[in-house]
């Protein structure tokens, strides 16, 4: 069954285990960045492990809007993608696609090669703090981009080749050093960057990359140094799996006190957060397949956790495990460093019964950037408590998983609203709950 715009509230019957065996593919935070990167070569490239979630289809018709032949592959999750016809794409075709995705900003780099000039529509995505996407643009100017601000979006060119140059970023921005990647593989000269994100997705990026021809080295001081080459050629790639989505189904079985086997996740992505996961009180055991990870009876543990960029807690995985630790004995303190207004989410979680308290004050750990700024950034949550079923909007992706983990771990009834966005980040999060024996519905259609 296919959830689309018309079925977006869901009935959730909470007080069930989740139970059950399901799978992660490719990483959202991966895929469609390797789709985009197909764009810079001269030959078709070959993608495989790709989740069919909503982000990887905006970035197909864009890629499709702009020329680049999109098909599936020989195996499931498998898309070959031919860019030997790259063209201009028109305005308003481009501009229906703003606001579903942020992806859009990734594709100057390679469109100011391939063709010279780009235009980039309003964006969207997640609501959860600043993305400023002024610095992308800061970026490209620095390559030697020319970049007119009109009405309807952004409009780059690119009068001659693109030149390697020095960035330093403020914060390791994943999005920003994506965009230095996919714009340096193909300038002339050197590009240094200091102070990249080197998440496990950061690296995957540059394997592809690497695949097409391109020259690019990690300093183990976050510096990343990209030599450019004339032209790149195609890959062939088995996207990482989704280690975000394991951690959610991971959590998920906590809150539930249930069992699940996360087909695919792996343990080298995910140390960080099974230290912790351990360290609540979860279990969880590895094999070469995936992980099970389950709540083993007794109490779970109250904790001190402090998000922060690879190789620290990922922010993706503090709103799921939020939820577990509502029902932890004692006071737990979140700190969130990376997005300064993702704890909004919890305040759906106090009207379900939860004791969460929200503070400007970095607790419990060292001092961020957001400290002096007057941002509700940390938490104390208070546990256990029993939640109980209720009304619920999702506020943006990881939010709404959080949902729906604490209706399916309240007792009664609850409605969540706004159930299509979890399709942005979430392959068949329907069918999966499902199988786990979740007892859901969308209104006049039994699930499970």
């Amino acid at each position: 069954m296919t959830v689309n715009g018309s079925d977006d509230v869901l009935l959730v019957h909470g007080g069930t285990p989740l139970e059950g065996e399901i799978r992660v593919r490719g990483a959202k935070n991966l895929v469609p960045k390797a789709m985009v990167a197909a764009l810079l070569g001269s030959e078709p490239s070959r993608l495989r492990n790709v989740p069919d979630i909503r982000d990887v289809r905006v970035v197909r018709g864009l890629l499709q809007l702009h020329g680049v032949t999109v098909r599936p592959g020989e195996e499931p999750g498998e898309l070959v993608l031919d860019p030997t016809y790259v063209e201009s794409a028109n305005v308003a075709d481009i501009d229906a696609h703003a606001g579903s995705s942020r992806i859009p900003i990734l594709f100057c780099g390679p469109l100011l090669h391939r063709l010279g000039h780009a235009f980039i529509p309003g964006l969207g995505g997640c609501d959860i703090g600043g993305r400023p996407i002024d610095f992308h643009f800061d970026v490209l100017r620095q390559f030697g981009a020319k970049i007119e601000k009109r009405e309807d979006g952004q409009y780059l060119e690119a009068p001659q080749r693109l030149r390697g140059t020095k960035i330093v970023l403020p914060y390791p921005s994943v999005g920003a050093t994506e965009q230095v990647l996919l714009t340096a593989v193909l300038a002339e000269g050197v590009t240094e960057l200091a102070n990249a994100a080197v998440e496990p997705e950061i690296e995957d990026l540059i394997c592809v990359l690497q695949k097409m021809g391109a020259i690019i080295a990690m300093d183990t001081d976050r510096t990343i140094r990209i030599t450019g080459v004339d032209k790149l050629g195609g890959y062939n790639h088995a996207a990482l799996s989704d280690r975000l989505e394991a951690a959610s189904w991971a959590s998920a079985a906590l809150a539930t006190e249930g069992n699940i086997y996360v087909r695919g996740a792996q343990q080298r992505s995910m140390m960080t957060f099974l230290n912790t996961y351990r360290k609540v009180g979860g279990a969880f055991e590895i094999d070469d397949e995936g992980i099970r990870f389950w709540h083993p009876g007794g109490q779970l543990k109250s904790i001190a956790l402090e998000t922060d960029v690879h190789p620290g807690f990922q922010t993706d995985w503090q709103q799921p495990l939020v939820v577990a630790l509502t029902q932890a004995t004692g006071l737990s303190i979140v700190h969130e460093t990376v997005y300064e207004s993702r704890l909004g989410f919890t305040s759906a979680l106090n009207q379900m019964g939860a004791h969460i308290q929200l503070y400007r004050e970095c607790l419990g750990g060292s001092d961020c950037r957001f400290g002096q700024r007057n941002f509700l950034h940390s938490a104390v949550v208070s546990g256990p408590t029993k939640l109980q079923g209720a009304d619920l909007v999702i506020p943006d992706l990881r939010g709404g998983f959080s949902y729906l983990i604490a209706a399916l771990a309240a007792q009664g009834t609850s409605r969540v609203h706004g159930i299509d966005l979890i399709n942005r980040g979430y392959e068949n999060f329907m069918e999966k709950l499902v199988e786990l024996g979740a007892k859901v519905e969308l209104p006049g259609k039994a699930l499970g």
